[in-house]
């Protein structure tokens, strides 16, 4: 029988709270995921919250150095498996790494004090959740899952697998028994519920939606005209769009590139910082179509992004026909914070137009309207005063609801609920006071 928060008491736990985490990327890796899993992990040990997290080393990017497979930091201790860099950038090394990944997790969790008394499991890689259950079997372990990325869903929506196919009905059967035998779910967007509740209706008490964040204290709006990394790439005298983050499959390059074709010949820069399955095919496309109006330039390190974020007048944020509510890019937190008005090129049921209607931040536009994407660009560079008030917005929108204290707050309301419930403490379940691992 699954536990669901619903039916947790509203007294103190009997034992202090610990929590084990799991995710492959975790700082100083580039992705963004694990960005926000190690503040997390950060805040539930100020809170008095025991912290282990099991991660692999750096490999979002392939381009950083071993990290220390042992250490703590502010109150985390962390251990760290080269497992995950075994193989090159490649779907199916990535997918063959992340399964590595998950039997130096099980190793790990055998021993009852790998596995504290909640076990935070996260979708990077995707099948992790599925450890979790497996631990749920064998032990009666609670768990909370955190759903980044909806697979198979993702591989479907895609075309790299066919929804008939048998991985995928086995995947799908996994990820209902999962989601029912979790103490907690948590999603990224209303839109990612609702895909999660038409598979399998019966988890739906136990979703919890909890919006991505950005440090508003960190990311602080700048003129670049003061912003030392504009003026080393000259975005200072120029009309910029920033496109910052992954350039995956999921993410729509195509009605970016459109624009900046329509663009080629007025004074708009675009600037194109991250990695990703496209990458290199937006790097080949702007020099067939000779588009010098293009910058591409590497991930940049998180002490960097309040000087990244803030060297452009325009932020994009992008998704493809038919992954909506199956991702959720994390990209439109720093724009935000960043106090620079918004560009979404997203479905007409996307959870980010309802977000840019409430927060007045900016304009969104269909898959395929370049032309719609630069006219807006040509209204924004007519109009000065309108882009600092649709950043001014953007600001005061996330500051409202989607800063650090906000979304870890509402983390740690969700893991007392799972602890507080009366079968979700195992009695040999116990870990260090704050220790974050990476296998």
């Amino acid at each position: 029988m699954s536990r669901s928060p619903m039916r947790a008491n509203h007294g103190p736990p009997s034992l202090p709270l610990q929590v084990s985490i799991l995710t492959q990327f975790f700082p100083p890796d580039y992705a963004a995921t694990g960005q926000l899993v190690e503040e997390l992990a950060q805040s539930f040990s100020q809170r008095g919250v025991g912290v282990q997290v099991f991660a692999g080393q750096p490999g979002y990017a392939y381009d950083r150095r071993l990290a220390a497979k042992h250490e703590e930091v502010q109150g985390v201790t962390i251990r760290r498996t080269r497992t995950s860099r075994l193989w090159p950038q490649r779907i199916r090394g990535r997918a063959v790494g992340g399964l590595l990944y998950c039997v130096r997790s099980l190793i790990k969790l055998l021993h009852p004090a790998r596995r504290g008394q909640l076990l935070l499991v996260t979708t990077e890689p995707p099948y992790l959740p599925v450890l979790a259950y497996l631990m749920h079997c064998l032990f009666g372990q609670p768990y909370l899952c955190v759903v980044y990325d909806l697979y198979p869903e993702v591989a479907v929506a895609l075309g790299v697998v066919s929804k008939h196919h048998w991985l995928v009905r086995l995947w799908r059967w996994l990820n209902c028994r999962t989601w029912c035998q979790a103490d907690a779910i948590v999603v990224l967007s209303q839109t990612m519920k609702q895909r999660i509740v038409d598979h399998c209706p019966a988890a739906a008490d136990k979703i919890s939606v909890i919006h991505n964040w950005a440090d508003p204290g960190l990311i602080i709006p700048r003129p670049k005209t003061n912003n030392w990394f504009a003026l080393r790439h000259h975005l200072d005298q120029v009309f910029t769009v920033l496109y910052s983050g992954n350039m995956g499959r999921c993410h729509d390059m195509d009605t970016i590139l459109a624009a900046a074709l329509a663009l080629r010949h007025e004074p708009v820069r675009f600037v194109f910082i991250g990695a990703g399955a496209k990458r290199q095919f937006c790097i080949d496309h702007t020099v067939r179509a000779a588009l010098t109006n293009c910058l591409f330039l590497p991930y940049q390190p998180k002490e960097t992004l309040p000087f990244s974020l803030t060297a452009c007048d325009l932020s994009l944020v992008s998704l493809v026909e038919g992954v909506e509510g199956l991702v959720a890019p994390s990209k439109l937190y720093g724009s935000l914070a960043a106090g620079r008005p918004v560009a979404a090129i997203c479905e007409p049921h996307s959870y980010l137009r309802s977000l840019l209607a409430e927060g007045g931040f900016g304009r969104a536009f269909c898959n395929g309207d370049g032309a719609g994407l630069a006219n807006f660009i040509r209204t924004l560079v007519s109009d000065p005063a309108l882009v600092l008030q649709m950043g001014n917005r953007g600001r005061r929108y996330m500051q409202q609801k989607f800063t650090p204290e906000q979304g870890t707050h509402r983390y740690f309301e969700v893991v007392k609920a799972c602890l507080q419930a009366p079968a979700a403490i195992p009695p040999t379940a116990e870990v260090p006071k704050a220790t974050v691992s990476r296998l």
